[in-house]
């Protein structure tokens, strides 16, 4: 997947997780953010990345934000993959 890609199924995450409210009310709070920064953070690779990591915590958050978006389930982790630190480490 490329980065492009990944950060298209990001937004998308967000966008699921803002439809949401009471989870979307645990990611803010699990990240430290407020509502007002979400504009200017929302297209930072970085942030992205947080999000799919948020969506990751959880298998029926994934199947649900998949289901939605019509996403195969392994979207969420191959588009973290593509992101800033999602690499897979390498322990050799």
């Amino acid at each position: 997947m490329n980065r492009d890609r990944a950060e298209v199924i990001a937004i998308a995450a967000l966008e699921w997780l803002a439809g949401k409210p009471d989870l979307m009310a645990v990611f803010m709070g699990s990240s430290g953010l407020d509502s007002g920064m979400l504009p200017e953070i929302a297209s930072d690779p970085g942030f992205l990345g947080a999000v799919l990591d948020f969506v990751l915590l959880d298998d029926a958050h994934v199947l649900d934000f998949c289901a939605a978006c019509d996403l195969p389930a392994d979207a969420p982790m191959r588009a973290r993959q593509a992101l800033p630190g999602g690499a897979l480490p390498n322990w050799t």
